[in-house]
């Protein structure tokens, strides 16, 4: 480098620590328009200029104390003026916390509310796992899209230094992304292929590896993630590291900066334009939640509606179910995902279905009236259902029907469907009820057969919802049928919050739920024979130093219990979940003894989530067992064993086996399995979770709840379906206090375990509320079944 080339960011501020009060001049001018541009997404009119100054005052403060950062300037600066923006804020609306506003650390990202959980995304972590250096780089050049000429000055470097920087810069996010993924616990296949992703991107695998590869991801759908995510890090940097430094107001952020920057500022502009093709798959590992409306607005205002390409290989399956049969649509394994508070928006127009006939003969011959709706949720990072119901209600059969199904955007299909018990579908297309699907860029195309008069068919389709999945407009259908077109749209999109749906069918079936805890108080202490009863004063596992329950007979299990499970006569098992739970952060492997057996099978959870209460960590996992309950008479006594779990102070651990089941006895109707894995209490009292979905006719609806962590004797916890409090079938039967420890309807207490069963009648727009005015809980999962038209 020649003597007289500029200095870089990193020169500079060593100059500022050494005294050189001029060096410290020159960063401003190089980076006072991005503060501009940053603090006008915040505040108006001259307090910009105070908020830029004040900025750039703290930092100098910082860094003649030997503080603040060694040349990543840009990122930095952004954080202080937000958080600058912040403090003020906080003064003015609260005097008292003036001495609070120092107590932060400045070089950690300021992470705004709306965004909470961004920064322990993968990708986000990977980010901020980097050198100073290599994030500078990253920064400037993937998240701004500033030209290499212009980041050379700030570096240090030449343009073609820069570019080499940048090139190594993300090859080490790469591989920091993927270090993040080889956690333990994962299978050794896994683990070998995760290790080769970085070199298979870069085309430097040999052939055999290469092949070996593509066989794997073929049939690993977490894999297959981790390999769209790391072959287009660049977007996940803007994705995710844009709003974590820059907040929910990135897209305009980096659109003043555009502006301000004049010609040199196409980069940013592009990377305002790219959100709108973002993967669809980022941010499924970590339940970060991207709010970008903003700058999905900012792209269609600018370059009006751009389709989101999805590509064939990411479209899932239709799973639809028969008219009469119930046929299962299981899910496919989500990473933990946190769940935050939920903002109320506008709620969009009801589903529209119209009907297109040619000539009235046509009306007097067929007529088709289709719905859609997300099942239970769409929630963002999780997958989820979308289902599309069609009826007959003419006089004679339909043409042929050819349905499209439209997804918004950051919904795409699942790309496989295991075969298995109940399932009548393989690989990655197949026919249900007549329904043959395939994917499409934007959705899913669907052909069946007509439809006779007066019959009704639905079509349920599994999808994955991305972390960045902007909040909006819902999935729309358009059926063909001849001359015959039916068009509806869902009232409701992708959502922050709720329950996805993991299973969902129609039919002549029932939902049944059944479990136990694996922890009691101490024998040989006095009061607890009393508390296992309902009796006395001590019955909240506060109270005691919980200790491993064992029950049965077996030598070899260190904790274990039991619970009876009912089958209608002539029923049989759709669907079966197991859910399990316990203190601590590590979930593991569970054992498992069906009615008949006399050994346990281990069951390894294909999920597990991991959420925070006011003692420390619990977890909840989960695995599809419907091939073991398919297999031997589901009705009997089931046990379970040895769960991880730890003993002591106000622990709890426990297990639950939910089913979907059919019932001879009852009439048509539906059956949904929803997940929760979601905290009730403390600073969140109020939790609700819509219904999407369902069809009630007015008419009785069994709902039931599995929740860990509730204390008999702390009262307030009540279940709503729209129709005020619910009273539980069984423990203490008292609606204020439905989670007071109990399983089924046996009298017992079952420390922190909970497995209640309510019905109510459903109205037009159900949803589950639930609510705990003194006790936290975790709410772990819902099976609702209802009467529907068929």
């Amino acid at each position: 480098m020649s003597a007289d080339a500029p200095q870089s960011d990193a020169d500079l501020l060593r100059a500022v620590r050494a005294g050189n009060a001029a060096a410290y001049g020159e960063l401003y001018e190089r980076h006072v328009t991005a503060a501009r541009a940053m603090a006008r997404q915040l505040v108006r009119g001259v307090e910009v200029e105070d908020v830029v100054a004040e900025a750039f005052t703290k930092i100098l403060d910082l860094v003649c104390r030997g503080g603040g950062p060694e040349s990543a300037f840009r990122t930095y600066l952004l954080t202080i003026v937000r958080r600058t923006v912040h403090d003020r804020t906080r003064i003015a609306s609260s005097p008292a916390v003036t001495g609070e506003i120092e107590r932060y650390d400045p070089t950690a990202p300021f992470v705004d509310p709306t965004l909470a959980g961004l920064d322990r995304s993968p990708i986000a972590r990977a980010y901020l796992s980097l050198p100073e250096r290599w994030r500078a780089v990253l920064w400037h050049t993937e998240v701004e899209r500033a030209g290499p000429a212009q980041v050379a000055p700030l570096l240090g470097l030449s343009p073609n230094g820069v570019a080499a920087l940048s090139y190594r810069a993300r090859e080490g996010l790469r591989q920091a992304y993927l270090r993040s993924h080889a956690r333990p616990g994962v299978l050794p296949e896994c683990r070998t292929v995760l290790g080769r992703l970085g070199h298979y991107v870069r085309g430097g695998l040999a052939r055999r590896d290469a092949r070996t590869v593509d066989e794997h991801v073929d049939s690993c759908q977490e894999c297959h993630g981790v390999l769209v995510e790391v072959a287009d890090v660049e977007r996940g940097l803007r994705v995710v590291v844009g709003p974590l430094i820059a907040g929910p107001l990135f897209s305009g952020y980096v659109l003043a900066l555009a502006k301000a920057s004049g010609p040199g500022g196409a980069g940013p502009l592009r990377a305002v334009r790219r959100l709108g093709r973002m993967p669809r798959r980022w941010l499924v590992g970590a339940g970060a939640v991207v709010l970008l409306v903003v700058a999905a607005a900012t792209v269609r205002a600018l370059s009006g509606p751009e389709p989101v390409d999805r590509p064939a290989t990411l479209g899932p399956v239709a799973v639809p179910p028969p008219s009469v049969d119930p046929v299962p649509v299981p899910l496919p394994t989500e990473r933990p995902s946190r769940v935050p508070g939920e903002r109320t928006s506008r709620v969009p127009p009801p589903p529209v279905a119209i009907d297109r006939q040619s000539t009235p003969a046509e009306v007097a011959e067929a007529r088709l009236r289709v719905t859609i709706d997300p099942i239970g949720s769409l929630v963002r990072a999780r997958p989820g259902i979308v289902g599309v119901r069609l009826r007959n209600y003419g006089k004679a059969a339909s043409d042929e029907l050819a349905a499209r199904v439209g997804l918004p955007p950051g919904v795409s299909l699942v790309p496989h469907v295991r075969s298995g018990p109940g399932a009548s579908v393989s690989g990655p297309a197949g026919t249900v009820d007549g329904w043959e699907c395939r994917p499409s860029k934007r959705g899913a195309r669907c052909v069946r057969k007509g439809l006779a008069a007066g019959r009704s068919t639905a079509l349920y389709l599994r999808v994955l919802v991305s972390g960045a999945a902007p909040q909006g407009a819902g999935p729309t259908v358009r059926v063909d049928a001849g001359r015959l077109r039916v068009r509806a749209r869902a009232a409701s999109g992708v959502r922050a919050t709720g329950a996805p749906a993991r299973f969902a069918t129609e039919g002549k079936v029932s939902v049944r739920a059944i479990g136990n805890t694996l922890l009691t108080c101490p024998d040989d202490l006095e009061g607890c024979p009393e508390a296992r009863r309902r009796e006395g004063e001590q019955r909240d596992n506060d109270l005691w130093h919980m200790t491993a329950l064992d029950r049965d007979d077996h030598p070899f299990t260190d904790s274990s219990s039991e619970a009876v499970l009912s089958v209608p006569r002539g029923g049989e098992v759709v669907w079966a979940g197991l859910y399990w739970s316990a203190a601590g952060a590590e979930g593991g492997p569970i054992r498992l003894r069906p009615p008949g057996l006399r050994r346990y099978v281990t069951v390894r959870p294909s999920e597990v989530k991991v959420r925070e209460l006011p003692l420390g960590p619990v977890y909840q996992a989960f695995a599809d067992v419907t091939g073991l309950a398919a297999d031997v008479r589901a009705g009997g006594t089931w046990w379970a064993a040895d769960a991880p779990m730890e003993e002591g102070v106000a622990r709890h651990a426990g297990w639950s086996l939910v089913l979907v089941v059919t019932d001879p006895a009852e009439p048509y109707g539906q059956a949904v399995v929803l997940d929760g894995g979601t905290v009730v209490g403390g600073r969140v009292r109020r939790a609700h979770f819509p219904l999407h979905g369902l069809r009630p006719a007015a008419a009785p609806a069994r709902v039931e709840l599995v929740t860990w962590e509730g204390d008999a004797d702390l009262r307030g916890d009540r279940v709503s379906l729209g129709s005020g409090a619910l009273t539980p079938s069984g423990g203490e039967r008292d609606a204020s206090n439905v989670f007071d420890g109990s399983v089924g309807r046996g009298g017992g207490l079952t420390f922190g375990v909970d497995v209640d069963t309510v019905s109510a009648e459903l109205g037009v727009d159900p949803g589950l509320t639930i609510t705990s005015d003194k006790d936290v809980v975790l709410f772990g999962a819902a099976a609702v079944s209802v009467r529907s038209r068929p």
